[in-house]
């Protein structure tokens, strides 16, 4: 049964941020049953206004803006671990980060496969080959970006063929550098905007010529409004404004682009408006951002 609230108005807990404010819908409870949840990690929203949502069960399941259930499929391989990135590409396809399988994989929005356009499926630390892969998204010439986390700590480009064309990061907290990039999201210029989780930070790259340069980079860790706590996931608006989800605040920020707080929602809990180690989120064409609320087990929706 979906569970459905309409209202009007990595490690530990940290204390709440500040206020939160009641959020517009709360739908999803824990279950393995069509519409629920078990450890929901990875949102996505596709062109046609529907929340493509993977948990801990490997499934993918598809749901309307209002958390109504339209259906779902099973990734086929999940023994080794469940995937943790969704972003759609060019031609409006499903690419899944299947984190333990070092790889990328399509599918269509019906959920249909598309093999001969996966990237990766090798582990190791040479060009095309991988360790956790966290996020894979296109730029709007086709090509692909996939992160992964590790050994590794990179970033590598392929072309819309997925041949690769270059790497950049490694392991490490000096500038470039990354401690788990856990997603990624794409400007109106193909800047890559990657959320840096480990090192609490994001950072900003401009990778549309032959190598990656690092055009923008701050953050620092703390619980303080317009500091960051593991950021996991980030969304553009495309009217000047960055929405960062944080796995150990417990919270949404919202930020201009150069990385000024604007405003906050969320803290620890299980009440309405209340997170717990939420994952992701994604923002709807009306404004409104959907939040991964991950370890409550669904799925709130708010405005910032």
């Amino acid at each position: 049964m979906l569970l459905v609230i309409g209202l009007t108005t990595l490690a530990g807990c940290l204390p709440p941020s500040g206020p939160s404010i009641e959020p517009e819908l709360i739908w999803g409870r824990r279950g393995v049953s069509e519409g629920l949840f078990e450890k929901p990690r990875a949102v996505a929203i596709s062109p046609d206004d529907e929340l493509f949502i993977v948990d801990m069960t490997a499934r993918i399941q598809v749901f309307d803006l209002d958390g109504n259930f339209r259906r779902a499929w099973q990734i086929p391989e999940f023994y080794k671990g469940r995937p943790s990135g969704l972003s759609f590409n060019n031609d409006g396809n499903l690419l899944v980060a299947d984190t333990h399988y070092n790889r990328m994989l399509v599918y269509t929005p019906d959920g249909k496969r598309l093999d001969e356009q996966s990237i990766g499926g090798v582990e190791g630390s040479q060009p095309g080959e991988f360790g956790f892969v966290t996020e894979a998204v296109q730029d709007s010439q086709g090509n692909y970006y996939i992160s992964e986390y590790g050994q590794h700590d990179r970033v590598q480009k392929f072309d819309p063929e997925g041949n690769f064309l270059f790497q950049w990061g490694g392991h490490g907290s000096e500038p470039g550098q990354f401690i788990r990039p856990q997603n990624m999201v794409i400007d109106e210029k193909d800047h890559i905007w990657i959320a840096d989780a480990c090192n609490h930070r994001i950072q900003v790259f401009d990778a549309t010529e032959d190598e990656a340069k690092l055009i923008k980079i701050w953050g620092e860790q703390g619980s303080e409004p317009g500091k960051l706590g593991y950021p996991y996931d980030l969304v553009l608006d495309g009217e000047g404004h960055l929405y960062v989800v944080e796995y150990s605040n417990h919270r949404v920020q919202k930020f201009d682009l150069e990385g000024n707080f604007l405003g906050t929602w969320g803290s620890s809990g299980h009440d309405p408006g209340q997170l717990n180690s939420p994952w992701a989120l994604v923002l709807d064409r009306f404004g409104r951002v959907h939040v991964i609320d991950s370890e409550n087990h669904r799925v709130q929706r708010i405005r910032l």
